[in-house]
């Protein structure tokens, strides 16, 4: 079949190259490239030439093979497979490497991290601290507490380059330390306020300063219901006794290896990624103003209510399922 410009011009004998170019709104090189064919093949170098075509269909044997390939084996040259590397073992094109992985939903490039709880009363604790957050108790306050210890005060060896159009902010890889600093907050889940309390130290000491502080700057009339991690200094004999002579302060503790299970964590993580990653602190000073800033700045301007929207039964279920998961593929002694 002839192409179609190809035809047009082959009809327009006696016609000059400008007036070609503007009935065909076409360029000049066009109207040399069709010639030529012309002139070297007659009519039969105005078809179309052979075209690649869609890529080839992919069998089901193919799969078959491909898919254990994938999930079953790793290669020698690397941890994990890569598009390339897959389909130079098994003899297939790039393109049908991501087909395959794309309908079955492998991502071998990918690796997420888990640590299953072994705590004895995990399901107890569970119930515990997310009905809190489900349905916090009337007259009472419920706080997420913890503590973020050794915050060091990082200070850069050069100047940052700062920020213009046409270049990103950039500091130098290395740094000098200036000290550290630990953090206590109480995150009201109600308010979404933080409570602060910095310090030096991380000792039974600290942590109990911090319960009075608490006491202090909460209205008496109110229960308090304190949601924490499993950690030492929570658990003394000092502790103990002072809870004993102050009734209202109810501790709930999370399962061990469960720190996602406490509002405060998620707090923690912004205040990492806006005032800390990128911060510059040429001494403890400098670093204390800058949380207190960004706390400030939280309690005035982001506070919000926290939501809770998992069940505990469906935590409960989905931690029972990846246990069963890896034991079934815990290897054979």
């Amino acid at each position: 079949m002839l192409s179609g410009r190809g035809y047009c011009f082959c009809s327009m004998k006696g016609v000059t190259l400008i007036a070609i170019c503007g009935q065909l709104l076409i360029t000049t090189p066009t109207v040399f490239k069709w010639r030529k064919r012309y002139l070297e093949a007659s009519t039969d170098g105005l078809s179309d030439l052979p075209r690649s075509g869609q890529p080839l269909k992919l069998n089901a044997e193919k799969i078959k093979e491909l898919l254990p390939l994938t999930t079953h084996r790793v290669p020698k040259e690397a941890t994990h497979w890569s598009v390339r590397l897959m389909a130079k073992y098994a003899r297939v094109t790039t393109w049908q490497v991501r087909q395959i992985w794309a309908a079955s939903d492998l991502k071998p490039h990918r690796l997420k991290t888990f640590k299953i709880s072994n705590d004895p009363h995990f399901a107890e604790k569970v119930i515990d601290v997310v009905g809190l957050y489900l349905s916090p108790p009337d007259n009472a306050m419920v706080l997420s507490v913890d503590e973020k210890t050794q915050i060091q005060a990082l200070d850069r060896t050069q100047p940052m380059l700062q920020l213009r159009p046409g270049q990103i902010k950039r500091r130098t890889h290395d740094y000098k330390r200036h000290g550290t600093a630990s953090l206590y907050a109480a995150f009201d889940i109600i308010t979404g306020e933080v409570m602060d309390r910095i310090t030096q130290r991380h000792r039974t000491k600290e942590f109990l300063d911090f319960l009075r502080q608490i006491d202090k700057n909460t209205p008496a009339e109110l229960d308090l219901h304190v949601i924490l991690d499993n950690s030492s200094t929570h658990k003394t004999a000092a502790i103990k006794a002072w809870l004993e002579k102050h009734p209202r302060f109810k501790l709930h503790f999370t399962p061990t290896s469960a720190s996602w299970l406490n509002a405060v964590e998620g707090w923690f993580s912004q205040l990492e990624r806006r005032a800390l990653y990128r911060g510059v602190f040429t001494s403890v000073t400098d670093l204390k103003v800058a949380i207190r800033q960004f706390i400030t700045a939280h309690n005035e301007h982001s506070a919000k209510p926290f939501k809770w929207t998992k069940t505990a039964a469906a935590i409960i279920s989905s931690v029972h399922m990846a246990t069963l998961s890896v034991m079934k593929n815990k290897p054979m002694n």
